[in-house]
């Protein structure tokens, strides 16, 4: 049995206004070209499929056209929810979709035995039985009673989510079982079929190491669950980390990371997909399928006339005749150390980058310390924050909002932000 394990796909993401249609659609083309290169069984995606509840317009089309391309690969598809996506957004069409082979799984269902999926080898046997955990709302776990300590709702939360695990498990092993009775020779033998236990999950582990674009999920509740809470599945495929990275040092629970840079920090390291093999039943081998880079993006940090220097031996006469044809402008993000030129600081980068292959989407300053308040560093200008930063910032300062408030407030943001930018990308369109 093999799968391919990704997430964070984030379609129809904005970065600093620019889209990122053109690599999404690189790489769900070259996904496809990996499930049949690889014959690939199934494709799992751990969480946010889009980038916001209400994706634009041709997010839903490249999300519709990948099913249908994939379809004819013989693949099967897993899609589970994350906290970026909407479940109803997601479950409007899934109907429809588990006729192509698609199994959308956006949030919890009532019935534990929906999140129970078989997962077929290309030749119709069953090669896995895949316990899909979406991202786990609060709300659809807990109560949340007034007065109740952080350290009480932090502990509630942890135990909720593991009962919910051990209830899905369960349930697994019971299907299991059942299969594997189902293709003995005969009655009492030993299986036919050895069928390994997959779980999915999109949350934060102890551990992790998050990215400048992943959101906290459980504000002022769980911080991190632990790897050692999850059930005994043999591979446990994780999404909400952009990172791809183990957890816990445990070889068989790995986030597989977005397949793009959502942020500038994460454009340092490779992106990649998770090629999961399993053979008698249990993890054989997890293999990274390194993902191509389409939009090359970079940081570079320094005074004023270090700037200058870098920016010519990168991207001078001589590196640029040395480049790929066809390659895009190199998207920047340059913080200026020291206060030289403050009040003109972004004409005088633009300067410095004038016939050079580059595109200079943020200017920052290097600042201390790591305060989130909009007041941190009274020198910081709106130029140099997103309209996102500025609105987690300001969010940040509300204490006497509860969680429940503060998701509803930053699902009504996403949403509108989504509109706007859509209806921008439409005019730039026409």
């Amino acid at each position: 049995m093999r799968i391919l394990h990704s997430s964070d796909w984030h379609l129809g993401q904005h970065f600093m206004g620019k889209s990122r249609e053109p690599e999404h659609r690189a790489f769900l083309a070259w996904l496809i070209e990996q499930v049949q290169a690889q014959q690939v069984d199934a494709l799992v995606i751990a969480g946010d499929l889009f980038d916001t509840g209400t994706p634009p317009s041709y997010a839903r089309r490249l999300y519709n056209q990948f099913i249908a391309d994939l379809r004819l690969t013989g693949c099967q598809l897993v899609i589970l929810g994350g906290n970026h996506d909407s479940v109803s957004t997601l479950h409007e069409s899934r109907e429809l979709l588990a006729c192509l082979g698609t199994t959308v799984v956006g949030g919890v269902t009532s019935d534990p035995q929906d999140q129970v999926i078989v997962l077929q080898r290309r030749d119709g046997t069953p090669g896995a039985v895949l316990c899909a955990v979406p991202y786990l709302r609060p709300r659809d776990l807990i109560e949340s009673h007034a007065g109740e300590s952080t350290q009480h709702k932090r502990q509630a939360l942890s135990e909720a989510i593991g009962r919910h695990y051990t209830v899905i498990f369960e349930a697994a092993c019971a299907r299991r079982a059942a299969l594997q009775a189902e293709y003995a020779p005969a009655p009492g033998a030993a299986p036919a079929i050895e069928l390994p236990i997959i779980a999915t999950g999109h949350l934060t582990c102890v551990g992790g190491q998050l990215s400048e674009s992943v959101r906290e999920l459980y504000i002022g509740t769980l911080e991190a669950y632990p790897a050692g809470a999850f059930p005994p599945a043999d591979y446990i495929a994780l999404g909400h980390l952009h990172r791809a990275q183990c957890v816990g040092g445990e070889s068989h629970i790995r986030y597989s990371g977005s397949p793009i840079p959502l942020s500038f920090d994460e454009s340092r390291g490779s992106k990649q997909v998770l090629r999961v093999d399993f053979a008698d039943g249990k993890l054989a081998e997890v293999m990274p399928l390194a993902v191509p880079v389409w939009q090359p993006m970079q940081s570079l940090s320094g005074s004023l006339a270090e700037l200058e220097a870098r920016l010519q031996q990168q991207f001078g006469a001589e590196a640029s005749e040395a480049a790929e044809p066809g390659t895009p402008p190199v998207w920047l993000e340059i913080e200026v150390r020291g206060d030289d030129y403050l009040s003109d600081l972004q004409p005088r980068v633009q300067q410095l980058v004038e016939g050079l292959p580059v595109e200079v989407l943020r200017i920052r300053r290097q600042r201390s310390g790591g305060s989130t308040a909009l007041q941190a560093d009274s020198r910081e200008t709106l130029q140099e924050l997103s309209v996102r930063e500025v609105f987690v910032r300001r969010l940040a300062l509300e204490e006497a909002l509860d969680d429940s408030s503060r998701e509803r407030l930053t699902s009504a943001f996403e949403s509108l932000l989504a509109q706007l930018q859509d209806e921008e990308a439409k005019s730039c369109a026409s």
